[in-house]
């Protein structure tokens, strides 16, 4: 793992745009609310943490999204990565602190520019958005109910990313986007979904122009569900990737790490290893053989996103 402050942006290629800016962000000790489903507050509720510094990289039109890997240890650090232009990633860069207490983070691009616009982040039960460089905003409580909140692209058919979310039962549901961090109430996706153990995403896999998203069952097995763009059955039936992904404590995608057009998938290994699979377009195959993008050290993000 690199262990540079620095950002060294000789490497990207030129369809990236690698842009230094500020973030605020929110970490609250609030008390979580319990809730049958999340119900919408206003933001003057939000109670503001440290700035930080953060960046992304908008991809060229109709590539894959392309952004940075973030990662935040256990004492709250946020550090974040650029694609390196080689397939790897470029030195870290310190983003912020007061992250200890959130439970998940997740990248959102509201505008289908490929580059996200800012992160959704459960604290103490409660979702906030992040729009970089702009003022934190309270979306809901009772989010604690959930286990996994992640945005995987455009799932219902519109401009902007939608949110997924999981809860104990198993139940996963799904939150259209607005396009300015807030969220439509719930839809039921579907039950048994609790069968999994990582669930990841971020553009299209399968060449059809529709986000997808991998998913590794206990037994180790990563399947695919191919999106298809309609939000009440925003999934078809899976198909079987490959067996032996439990060697892996980690699977996120952030969009396209090797920048080539397509989407990616980042795994890490029990030893801290970090590896890169390069996207194919092919829903048959749509990984090639594992690179090695990280010899170490990875293992002391407790939050990679």
């Amino acid at each position: 793992m690199a262990n540079s402050s620095g950002l060294n942006t000789t490497g990207i290629l030129s369809r990236v745009t690698v842009a230094a800016i500020t973030a605020a962000l929110v970490a609250t000790t609030t008390s979580a609310v319990a809730a049958e489903a999340p119900t919408p507050r206003s933001a003057d509720s939000a109670q503001s943490a440290p700035a930080a510094g953060a960046f992304n990289s908008p991809a060229a039109a109709a590539d894959a999204p392309v952004n940075a890997l973030y990662g935040v240890d256990s004492t709250g650090f946020m550090y974040g990565y650029v694609p390196n232009g080689t397939g790897g990633l470029d030195s870290r860069m310190f983003t912020g602190s007061g992250w200890e207490y959130t439970k998940q983070l997740t990248q959102v691009d509201h505008d289908a520019d490929g580059s996200s616009d800012g992160i959704w982040a459960v604290t103490n039960g409660t979702l906030d958005y992040l729009a970089w460089g702009e003022d934190p905003v309270r979306i809901g409580s009772g989010w604690g109910i959930y286990n996994k909140v992640i945005s995987t692209g455009n799932l219902g058919g519109a401009a902007a990313d939608d949110l997924l979310a999981r809860d104990n039962a198993g139940k996963l549901y799904i939150y259209l986007g607005y396009g300015n961090g807030k969220v439509t109430s719930r839809t039921l996706v579907g039950a048994g979904w609790g069968a999994y153990t990582q669930i990841a995403g971020n553009g299209d896999l399968n060449n059809d122009g529709k986000a997808d998203i991998v998913a590794r069952d206990g037994s180790g097995v990563l399947w695919l569900y191919k999106g298809t763009g309609n939000y009440k059955a925003p999934f078809a039936a899976r198909t079987k990737i490959g067996a032996g992904w439990n060697m892996f404590n980690n699977l996120v995608s952030v969009g396209d790490i090797d920048l080539d057009g397509i989407t990616d998938l980042i795994a890490r290994d029990t030893s801290g290893k970090l590896y890169r699979y390069s996207g194919t377009g092919i829903a048959s195959a749509p990984f090639k053989p594992k690179a090695v993008i990280g010899t170490g050290g990875w293992n002391t993000y407790r939050l990679m996103f």
